[in-house]
């Protein structure tokens, strides 16, 4: 009888040492969890002003910063990769325009003129959309502490602004009377928004210099 109730009382204090030790890890991982959150919110808050604080010296921060705000985990606080993230953004949007366009292109109620410029418009949208590609593709052998980076700057830029020429060119087909208003207003809602992009991604790579 003795040895049972020395077994007993045993177990209960081994027992009670678990839970009491299951409490105290619960309340350490409690407090660890909430001494985090705040350093969590810190880092997104910091990767949030970093990107506002770069599209200041764009021509259209509100766009730059609503078009890249959702890439903040792969930008970090990363000059390159928020010219890179905006190269991405600018490709994206041209190659949704060019689609768009093409479309356009295949309609039967365009007028003689209209449809010419419609057609050169397809055409600037197919070559802005290799040249944003070039960029991203000079972008990757980017070395910041090579003798090269100078040169390999150089020809990103000269890439991106072939882009904005072309994305300007087709607008420019659709000045003048003899158009549709609306499939120039049409046209022209397309480009504009890609070509604030581009400009955008212009000017933050020029902050790579």
């Amino acid at each position: 009888m003795e040895s049972f109730t020395c077994s007993k009382l045993v177990s209960r204090h081994g027992l009670a040492t678990i839970i009491t030790l299951l409490y105290f890890c619960t309340i350490a991982t409690t407090l660890c969890l909430a001494a985090r959150l705040p350093e969590q919110r810190m880092i997104k808050s910091n990767k949030a002003d970093f990107i506002k604080t770069s599209c200041g010296v764009t021509r259209y921060p509100d766009i730059c910063y609503e078009s890249l705000s959702s890439y903040a985990r792969t930008i970090r606080t990363s000059p390159k990769e928020l010219a890179n993230a905006a190269l991405s953004v600018s490709l994206k949007e041209a190659q949704s325009t060019s689609a768009s366009v093409l479309k356009l292109s295949k309609g039967h109620d365009l007028r003689p003129r209209e449809a010419g410029a419609v057609k050169d418009c397809v055409e600037n949208m197919r070559d802005c959309i290799d040249e944003l590609q070039q960029s991203l593709i000079a972008m990757k052998d980017l070395h910041y502490l090579g003798p090269e980076f100078e040169f390999q700057m150089s020809n990103v830029m000269t890439w991106v602004s072939a882009a904005l020429t072309n994305e300007d060119t087709c607008m420019d087909n659709f000045e003048g009377n003899g158009f549709n208003g609306e499939v120039k207003s049409t046209v022209r809602g397309y480009i504009i928004r890609v070509f604030q992009l581009t400009s955008n991604a212009l000017a933050l790579l020029n902050q790579l210099r």
